[in-house]
């Protein structure tokens, strides 16, 4: 793979990181073992991503499922084009409760605590043996590539 270099000149990006595999096949495989590590955790309690997502909304603030969606929308699919249906579920546990806004029942705050535990203790291992420089430069990197590819 060849790109240019703020310099301007062409650079082989394999012979500069010595990887004969491209970043895709590293965010790839990341992105894979992330959703497989939350899916794992989540599927203990019976829950989804979309329930944790929607959990963790609702506890930062009470919501509406609008304003969820709207937050949320990067998850929306043409198969699941709201997460009512997920708050519902959320509601039949005794975990949700309101009509226009959602907020957390006492029950509701103890599971999201409980989950929140767990989840950070993924994101932990996740970036163990990473500095917060590294990981900030990574994120920044990212987001630059991101850009230049239109995004």
């Amino acid at each position: 793979m060849h790109t240019t270099s703020a310099k301007g000149y062409t650079m082989d990006v394999s012979e500069i990181t010595g990887q004969r595999r491209p970043i895709g096949y590293w965010i790839k495989h990341l992105h894979g073992l992330t959703e497989s590590s939350f899916e794992k955790l989540l599927a203990e309690e019976h829950l989804t991503r979309r329930h944790w997502q929607v959990m963790n909304v609702v506890a930062r603030e009470p919501a509406t499922v609008e304003s969820i969606d709207a937050e949320l929308s990067p998850f929306l699919t043409a198969e699941q084009p709201s997460l009512r249906p997920v708050a519902g579920e959320l509601r039949e546990r005794g975990w949700l409760d309101g009509e226009g806004e959602l907020s957390l029942t006492e029950t509701g705050a103890r599971a999201h605590a409980d989950l929140l535990g767990k989840v950070t203790a993924t994101r932990t291992r996740l970036t163990d043996g990473i500095s917060v420089e590294e990981y900030q430069a990574t994120i920044d990197v990212l987001r630059r590539m991101s850009a230049n590819m239109g995004g």
